[in-house]
């Protein structure tokens, strides 16, 4: 799909406010609102938008601990991998997870509640696993700069 300006300032507006109603877009792109909504449609449509979410805050939930795990298997395979990507979907706690280059195999993003429940994800979940061979962790101690939008421009 190629898509214009007008896709892409929609695009960048709706990054920024994914509940902005197709009055609102359109004050912004300077089109009807239907028009707006169209557009917004079309781009739901071909997947480009895949869907629509809140971002909470962690510490207001009481998931004080962030941390970055890198994990390295011990054996390579698609059996294993998939035994492993299983594991990962059973832990909310794990909140994404990445394919890496490298020494590392994964990294994962982890919320929890307290350096104790890190503590036992690491050892008790991801050491205990018998694929898994290391892992190091690195605690977040802040976030300068927040997820942001994907660069359009």
């Amino acid at each position: 799909m190629i898509l214009d300006p007008v896709d892409l300032r929609l695009l960048e507006h709706l990054q920024k406010n994914g509940q902005a109603t197709a009055q609102e877009l359109g004050e912004v792109l300077h089109l009807s609102a239907s028009q707006a909504g169209r557009r917004r449609q079309k781009l739901e449509e071909t997947g480009v938008i895949h869907h629509y979410a809140a971002r909470l805050d962690p510490a207001k939930l009481g998931l004080s601990v962030q941390a970055f795990v890198q994990v390295q298997l011990d054996r390579h395979g698609a059996e294993h991998g998939a035994s492993f990507a299983r594991l990962l979907k059973t832990r909310p706690e794990i909140t994404s997870a990445w394919t890496m280059t490298g020494e590392a195999d994964y990294l994962l993003r982890v919320y929890c509640p307290d350096l104790a429940s890190l503590n036992r994800l690491i050892h008790e979940v991801l050491l205990a696993n018998p694929v898994v061979s290391r892992v190091h962790s690195q605690i977040v101690m802040d976030q300068p700069k927040a997820d942001a939008p994907l660069p359009l421009g």
